[in-house]
């Protein structure tokens, strides 16, 4: 079965917006937790725009599903997770002033990098994923570095849906056979929606998560969150 790992950075933007308490950003993760979710993911960035380093201690000791941490791996960010010790770490190679995730890793330049990464972490039980786009030699460099899983960088694929899903698909299904052979583990996220995510789920060989965020928490105004939650287990089947 496919994880659906709850993106909760957009409560956060929400609730920074006015200050205080609301939305309660742990109350949400707790009902999206009860709701069906089976992780919860955030992505603490420098300057705290959304997901605040609080938010990541607060959460811990309250989650009862798999916690994924994102981010760019500064020494702050490691000192975060390092203390944390979530289920899952994301290296995600954005700068500090980047809107949202937009690349993956070149894991051929920084094969060393994250090779060192990989086992700072793994010393301390964290299972690390690398975000990823669909090149294979870059794929193919990703188990070098030991990590566990990669993600799929799923931009393009949600771009390129709406016109012709087989093609967009394509390079996905590739890099995840690649994956499947180098023992890879795959998740998969960024702009994954209700629309697109079945399809890409049915394709993709033995793909162990979805972190979505964006998407989810916006057809929730119109849906609830509770049924929004338990729609896209619904794709996911």
């Amino acid at each position: 079965m496919t994880k659906l790992s709850v993106n909760i950075n957009k409560i956060a933007t929400l609730r920074n917006a006015r200050g205080g308490n609301v939305p309660d950003l742990m109350q949400v993760a707790l009902d999206c937790e009860r709701f069906g979710s089976q992780g919860i993911t955030v992505h603490p960035r420098p300057d705290e725009r959304h997901i605040r380093y609080q938010d990541v201690y607060d959460l811990k000791p309250i989650l009862s599903t798999e916690f994924n941490i994102e981010g760019y791996p500064s020494a702050k960010f490691i000192d975060l997770v390092t203390t944390i010790k979530p289920a899952q770490v994301t290296l995600v190679p954005d700068p500090p002033e980047a809107i949202t995730s937009n690349a993956g890793w070149d894991t051929i330049k920084n094969e060393a990098y994250l090779k060192d990464l990989v086992d700072v972490f793994r010393s301390f039980g964290i299972r690390t994923s690398i975000f990823i786009e669909t090149d294979l030699k870059m794929i193919e460099n990703a188990a070098k570095t030991g990590t566990d899983r990669i993600e799929l960088y799923t931009e393009s694929y949600a771009k390129q849906y709406p016109t012709d899903k087989y093609k967009a698909v394509a390079p996905f299904v590739e890099a995840a056979k690649l994956a499947n052979q180098l023992g890879l583990g795959i998740n998969a996220g960024h702009d994954l929606d209700m629309n697109n995510l079945n399809f890409f789920y049915k394709s993709i060989p033995q793909l162990l998560e979805v972190s979505i965020g964006h998407a989810l928490i916006s057809e929730a105004l119109y849906l609830g969150l509770e049924n929004t939650i338990q729609l896209y287990l619904r794709q996911l089947k």
